[in-house]
């Protein structure tokens, strides 16, 4: 049996955001996670690494990216979402790996690196999140409706049983709609809470988001646009909600 052949045990789907620059690099190690059963994103730049930051679960990150410095993309990632970053990068004096945990990482890992380590690192990591996660909240909150179910704890949402990727805004702004039951949640109020203005100039991004998210759901009729007032989800039957 090779090495990519050993699967990792599969309790919980893992999804791994790769951020590097190099197509050879990226499409290797993409490779290599998917054969362990990992499910597996790359972006090359800055802002889609924020952007995705928030619906993955563990980031691998390389500080050799153009025209910005990976450490402070770091940082940036750091000061919005408690994710876990592992940088991976051939750059490794004393110096560079104090600085990529000073900024934020949750360890640091040298090119070449052996995969299984490498895969061994991430679940390390991984299970930490989802332990410090658990006991901070002391359990899962649930939320189910027309066959789309949302964890609220690891902003994970699924729908009929096959997990959906969604943006940070995206899920923000789901939860928001969610947790008003069918109620009626104004434009102005949905961009105070989920971009943080009343962004009276940013409804073209609302709209964006509004489509992104119901081509993702696969549930057109589910977010029911009221003309001139904002938005609320189409409810035929009660949300239901558990704790695990």
């Amino acid at each position: 049996m090779t090495l990519l052949q050993e699967k990792v045990p599969r309790q919980k789907l893992v999804r791994i955001l790769i951020v590097d620059d190099c197509p050879e690099s990226t499409e290797e190690l993409s490779g290599d996670l998917s054969g362990y059963g990992f499910r597996v994103e790359s972006v090359n730049s800055w802002l889609p690494a924020l952007d995705l930051s928030d619906s993955v679960d563990v980031i691998l990150l390389d500080v050799s990216l153009p025209g910005v410095d990976g450490f402070e993309l770091c940082r940036a990632i750091r000061s919005q979402s408690q994710v876990p970053v592992i940088i991976v990068s051939s750059r490794g004096d004393e110096f560079e790996r104090v600085l990529g945990l000073r900024m934020g990482a949750d360890d640091y890992v040298l090119k070449p690196y052996a995969p299984r380590e490498l895969v061994a690192r991430i679940q390390a990591v991984a299970r930490r999140a989802s332990g410090h996660q658990e006991r901070s909240t002391g359990r899962r909150h649930m939320l189910e409706l027309c066959g789309v179910r949302i964890d609220m704890t690891r902003r994970a949402v699924a729908v009929e049983g096959r997990e959906v990727s969604l943006t940070r805004k995206e899920f923000d702004l789901l939860s928001l709609l969610v947790s008003e039951s069918g109620e009626v949640v104004s434009r102005d109020r949905i961009m105070t809470r989920v971009w943080g203005h009343d962004g009276a100039g940013d409804l073209r991004t609302l709209g964006v988001h509004v489509c992104n998210l119901r081509k993702k759901l696969g549930k057109p009729g589910l977010i029911e646009t009221v003309r001139g007032v904002g938005l609320r989800l189409c409810v035929r039957q009660p949300v239901s909600g558990s704790a695990r």
